[in-house]
């Protein structure tokens, strides 16, 4: 039976968990590249994805190799900020987008880039126990997905008004080094363990 309270309250969390998350980051660089419609659909299937196997996983997520997924999430990041920061300057005033914007490419490196990213995720794992204390998987997964595709939207629709105030250069420098500092952290954490 669905409830709008374990609902409420999983949203509430999972909007909390994940508003500081790499998520926002993600949506930020990659809403300023590409169409935020076809951002937001490759994102939103990922986030889609991710509850679904934390519902049915339950509390069995917590036996993932950690380890290892935080040394492939730290890899990937620090191979987003060399990719970032060996992007050609734009021109004073002039942006120039990626060639291949149709929607299938832009909503295909978005879901690509969550699945990944998030894979293991302190929200995925906080989703899975809210499913297993609560005994209401829809209500869990309605709230832990509609925070989630909250979260999404304001990175997304964040990082296209932050371009017109900011230039894109100093934008992608900043999110570039947010992005290796994340990187090196979560080798870190594959370290310690």
């Amino acid at each position: 039976m669905f409830s709008f309270t374990v609902a409420a309250v999983t949203f509430g969390v999972v909007f909390l968990a994940e508003l500081p998350d790499k998520t926002a980051l993600a949506g930020l660089v990659l809403g300023t590249r590409y169409r935020a419609s076809y951002v937001f659909v490759g994102v939103a299937a990922a986030f889609a994805f991710h509850v679904a196997l934390a519902i049915a996983a339950g509390s069995l997520l917590g036996l993932l190799p950690q380890r290892l997924l935080a040394l492939i999430v730290g890899l990937l990041f620090l191979g987003g900020a060399v990719l970032l920061l060996r992007q050609k300057d734009e021109e004073e005033g002039e942006v120039r987008k990626p060639a291949d914007q149709s929607f299938w490419k832009v909503a295909g490196s978005g879901f690509m880039l969550i699945l990944i990213a998030e894979f293991g995720d302190l929200t995925q794992i906080m989703t899975a126990n809210l499913a297993a204390r609560y005994d209401s998987p829809v209500s869990v997964a309605v709230g832990a997905v509609l925070a989630l595709w909250a979260v999404a939207a304001i990175g997304i629709l964040g990082g296209r008004a932050l371009m017109k105030r900011v230039p894109l250069r100093l934008i992608t420098r900043v999110a570039a080094t947010v992005m290796a500092v994340l990187g090196i952290w979560s080798l870190i954490e594959s370290v310690r363990g």
